[in-house]
């Protein structure tokens, strides 16, 4: 029934600080809708920022900081990408191991965005 993510929305303390993150760190690219909320696309896909106190009607019955945990797909190398993270004066939180993706093995690694969501970025 479902074919895909077309978006997902994270509370966030700072949308300035996390668009600058997301944009920065993973190359997402910042975009302002009509009435002019910020989200952060990437591929087909966005991702849309409320700021924590301030959310819409329609939200997460309780929205907080730090509870997200996603996985993004790269298809560059990882040693790349750690190099590149780690340039930016970010910790990583779990080296490069096998695990297991939506469509089978990956390998992959952690870091935490500003407001502590752990963030896997990997290869399958």
């Amino acid at each position: 029934m479902i074919d895909r993510i077309d978006h997902f929305v994270l509370t966030v303390s700072d949308i300035d600080k996390i668009c600058e993150f997301y944009s920065k760190v993973l190359g997402m690219v910042v975009v302002i809708s009509g009435n002019g909320r910020k989200a952060l696309e990437f591929g087909n896909q966005k991702i849309k920022l409320h700021k924590i106190g301030t959310e819409f009607e329609l939200n997460a019955l309780n929205p907080n900081l730090g509870t997200g945990d996603f996985c993004f797909i790269t298809n560059i190398p990882l040693d790349r990408v750690i190099n590149h993270i780690k340039s930016k004066g970010i910790n990583i939180v779990s080296e490069p191991k096998e695990r297991t993706g939506a469509t089978g093995f990956i390998q992959s690694f952690h870091f935490r965005d500003p407001d502590g969501n752990i963030i896997e970025i990997a290869n399958y």
